[in-house]
């Protein structure tokens, strides 16, 4: 999704959500690149808080580059068993094809935490062509990207619980599995 001279860090529409603050969720930062990746971290944990998550909640796990993302968040799922996952780092084009291996890989692999797990595992991984536009988006003119995957978190674990909720409660009765 394109997001030139938008700044998602608001949200628009329906901003009501309802979170409990019991809810844990674990955020994996990656250290390379720490001039954007600490503010992006500090602005995910941030938005969590403002949405009533509380901060004993928030749990914080470096991992040295991009590419340990994948597996930060796989130790964080299968330890900690949060209610959610954030991954956030930030890969910048260079002048060799690393950068398309690491963004592939990267991808791919939070992709798989998706659809391996039930927790959701929440993308905010910046891959930008140059530092001034990973800047741009770690709490400068685009906003903080670390907001819209922290409101991304908070939106997921209330679908979770809904459909949990109506999966429970509306969809099937005992009675429906009762013998004739």
């Amino acid at each position: 999704m394109a997001t030139k001279n938008n700044n998602l860090s608001i949200i628009k529409g329906n901003s009501k959500i309802n979170i409990n603050p019991n809810e844990r969720i674990s955020i994996v930062y990656a250290e390379w690149n720490s001039e954007v990746t600490t503010p992006l971290m500090q602005g995910a944990k941030e938005k969590l808080i403002e949405y009533g998550i509380a901060i004993e909640n928030i749990h914080i796990h470096a991992v040295p580059g991009a590419f340990e993302l994948v597996s930060g968040c796989k130790l964080a799922l299968d330890y900690e068993i949060p209610s959610a996952v954030i991954a956030i780092g930030c890969v910048i084009q260079g002048e060799t094809k690393h950068f398309d291996y690491i963004c592939s890989a990267v991808t791919q692999g939070i992709t798989t935490l998706n659809t391996t797990y039930d927790i959701p595992c929440v993308f905010g991984v910046l891959t930008t062509d140059n530092l001034q536009q990973a800047l741009d988006r770690a709490g400068g003119k685009h906003g903080n990207k670390g907001h819209e995957a922290a409101i991304t978190a908070v939106k997921m674990i209330e679908l979770r619980n809904k459909l949990e909720e109506n999966f429970n409660t509306e969809f099937f009765d005992e009675e429906d599995f009762e013998d004739d």
